[in-house]
């Protein structure tokens, strides 16, 4: 009985503590920053697999969606409605690329390299070198950014 109840009470000790290491990194969705016009600020970020991404809108006319071809496999899409704020659990290794679809053109990103990012590396590369002009040299940067 006291051994089940000390493997019992350890197992608890291991869960509450794993959930305790994941953290939270808040980004912003701004018209202005300081890396220039419509960004995501912070634009990079290295994280943990079950880490959280919370999207905020400080600036209207904004959302956050996935970038399908820089997704990890087996990774969720995501697609936030204008002017809401969006959590997004980081669930597979790999790297994660996100936009603002009405202002991808301006080249709105936001790149997370989750764990040691290597899963899609090949494919988010290629997913930055077909995206249109500024947003293929923010998303190159920013890849360079995370190596």
């Amino acid at each position: 009985m006291l051994k089940s109840v000390l493997v019992g009470a350890a197992a608890l000790a291991l869960a509450c503590a794993g959930s305790a290491s994941a953290t939270e990194l808040q980004v912003k969705m701004q018209n202005q920053g300081t890396q220039g016009m419509m960004v995501f600020e912070p634009s990079t970020a290295k994280l943990k697999v079950g880490d959280t991404v919370r999207f905020i809108p400080t600036d209207p006319g904004h959302n956050v969606e996935s970038i399908k071809e820089m997704l990890p496999p087996g990774a969720e899409l995501v697609k936030g409605a204008i002017g809401k704020e969006v959590l997004v659990k980081l669930t597979k290794p790999g790297l994660y690329g996100f936009k603002c679809m009405p202002h991808w053109g301006f080249g709105m990103t936001f790149v997370a390299k989750v764990g040691d990012g290597k899963s899609n590396a090949a494919a988010a590369e290629a997913a930055a070198a077909a995206a249109p002009g500024a947003a293929k040299k923010r998303l190159t940067a920013e890849l360079a950014a995370l190596k």
